[in-house]
């Protein structure tokens, strides 16, 4: 049994073709068993740009960012990432950008920092199996097992909390 799917943004996805290669995975997957299911997983999915596995056990590298990392006032010099098709390519490349440390970088603030980490270190392993980090001046890199919480709930919440702190 799966969650009703979340309303879509409409127009086009970002990526072209995301919808049919989620489409196809969920073909050759399993749905998230009705536990699983209840609490949040969802399995294969996207959001319109990048293809998502969520389900309990799987071992998964994220990158978040704070949301002056991609400064408008240089959108000349990001918007052009954009436009690259290969999704590999598009994401080392923003990631080269990341790590040139635009932005407030508030991260960098030893205090927000360590709250950071804290954050990630919180957990007792039941929600999470925190696997390797990194807190760059203006993103985050994490390795993590999940296990009893859905991903985006564990992003959400070291996002929320961190911030409410800074």
């Amino acid at each position: 049994m799966s969650q009703p799917p979340k309303p879509r943004r409409p127009g086009p996805p970002r990526n072209p073709g995301v919808r049919e290669l989620v489409a196809g995975k969920r073909q050759w997957s399993s749905l998230p068993n009705r536990e699983d299911a209840r609490r949040g997983f969802r399995g294969w999915h996207e959001r319109g740009y990048l293809p998502h596995r969520d389900e309990p056990g799987l071992t998964q590298f994220v990158t978040f960012r704070l949301a002056d990392s991609l400064p408008q006032e240089r959108k000349s010099e990001w918007e052009p990432l954009l436009a690259i098709e290969d999704a590999r390519q598009q994401r080392i490349r923003i990631e080269d950008y990341c790590d040139e440390g635009y932005g407030a970088c508030e991260l960098a603030v030893p205090e927000i920092a360590r709250k950071m980490e804290d954050t990630l270190l919180h957990d007792d392993g039941s929600r999470c199996g925190l696997l390797a980090w990194v807190v760059m001046p203006n993103h985050v890199h994490v390795l993590v097992q999940v296990r009893t919480t859905p991903l985006a709930k564990l992003v959400q919440s070291w996002k929320t909390l961190t911030a409410k702190f800074a």
